[in-house]
């Protein structure tokens, strides 16, 4: 008997929450049924933190179902309030549009767009954008009561600090665009991160209130570290999935430094890996547990940049951490003949700030070309900069340095 997909995704550590699940778990063993999962296009790419949402979606394909994408075009131009204690700066038309093109092409690589099931991609800009606000706040906005909406985890934060009638919108028009692709494409499933869940479950009530019995709400797991924190952050900020933004050689690496505690999680949640192996992986002990990184590292790289691009981060990682040499796949930082080592660590990313970097000197964590720097003010002959040289923090995080 062919595996139910909801076991799959609870096997690999997804599942938060899920209503009516034995409705919903009898529903995708009868049929294929459209389900969709939201992004908001704040930014020119993706990162980390959309991650698991791709992979979601790539298994609930894989199974049969058929994904919608749908790119939040209308939706952030309010901003979603989960998770913020302040209103999130609204984007210009041209800016969302430019956006939403650059996921689209990020969104690719995980999904099908072609064949049985293809994954489609819609922008709710389309139907939220010319909506007549009577007609609206009399259909939608008179299902929901404000008592209700207050209680809701995505807008308890920001009581105290102002929550604007704006925002206060932003769960009518998720609601709505539930309902929308529900009447449009038969969409019978929300899918989102935990800290979506007020939202969705706005969107399965929507439903349900108007008398429809076919819809569902899932939120899965947000990717943290075992202490809680969430992964994909480095000092230099968000780890994107554009290799404009995070060179592959700095993505490969991070996976490859993950605590080892955290390989299950990663290996679980952001590969394709059958689960015996990643079990397999995850219980090596000592010094085995870093080839289960390097593993981690390749096939997560892979998914996001290609093999071609794995294989150059993972021969850049070798030669520097195993043969000691340098590479042209380590990220470059420019700086200048008066620049002191001081702040080549600042524009490296390895520091916020001077008494940082100066920490960071005092207590033996920087070298120059494998040499211990001491001298908060040293500078780099010009001479050496001409060709480039590598600077290191601790044993892990290094940047090539050359002449701006």
């Amino acid at each position: 008997m062919k595996e139910n997909v909801l076991d799959t995704l609870k096997e690999r550590g997804y599942v938060e929450q899920v209503t009516f699940e034995e409705d919903l778990r009898k529903l995708l063993d009868k049929e294929s049924i459209p389900f969709y999962i939201g992004f908001d296009p704040t930014a020119d790419s993706l990162h980390v933190g959309h991650f698991v949402s791709m992979m979601v979606a790539s298994y609930m394909q894989k199974a049969g179902h058929r994904p919608i994408i749908l790119v939040g075009g209308g939706t952030v131009t309010i901003g979603d309030p989960s998770g913020k204690t302040d209103m999130r700066k609204m984007l210009s038309k041209e800016d969302i549009e430019h956006n939403v093109e650059c996921c689209k092409k990020q969104l690719e690589k995980f999904l099908s767009f072609e064949g049985e099931n293809a994954a489609i991609i819609v922008n709710n800009a389309d139907w939220l954008l010319n909506l007549n606000y009577i007609d609206f706040m009399r259909k939608i906005g008179s299902l929901f009561t404000i008592n209700k909406m207050l209680a809701a985890e995505c807008y308890k934060a920001r009581k105290d600090s102002g929550l604007t009638f704006f925002e206060m919108g932003y769960m009518l028009m998720q609601s709505y665009d539930f309902l929308y692709l529900h009447d449009k494409y038969n969409c019978k499933l929300e899918m989102g991160g935990n800290d979506q869940w007020s939202n969705i479950l706005g969107g399965v009530d929507l439903i349900r209130r108007i008398g429809h019995d076919d819809s569902f709400g899932l939120t899965f797991k947000l990717l943290t570290t075992k202490e809680g924190k969430k992964m994909g952050k480095t000092e230099k900020g968000a780890l994107w999935l554009d290799k404009e933004k995070t060179s592959p050689y700095e993505f490969y690496q991070y996976w490859r430094n993950i605590a080892d505690e955290d390989v299950k999680t990663v290996l679980s949640m952001l590969t394709y890996l059958p689960m015996e192996e990643v079990d397999r992986l995850s219980s090596l002990k000592g010094e085995k547990i870093n080839e289960a990184k390097k593993i981690a590292a390749f096939e997560i790289t892979k998914l996001v940049h290609g093999e071609e691009e794995a294989k150059k981060a993972e021969e850049a990682s070798n030669s520097l951490f195993e043969n000691g040499k340098d590479s042209e796949n380590i990220p470059k930082t420019l700086i200048n003949e008066n620049d002191t080592i001081v702040d080549a660590i600042i524009k490296a990313g390895f520091a916020s700030s001077k008494g940082q970097a100066k920490t960071l000197i005092s207590q033996g964590g920087i070298t120059v070309n494998d040499e211990k720097i001491t001298d908060v003010s040293y500078k780099i002959p010009e001479t050496q900069l001409n060709d480039g040289v590598i600077l290191r923090k601790g044993k892990k995080a290094f940047s090539k340095l050359v002449k701006e």
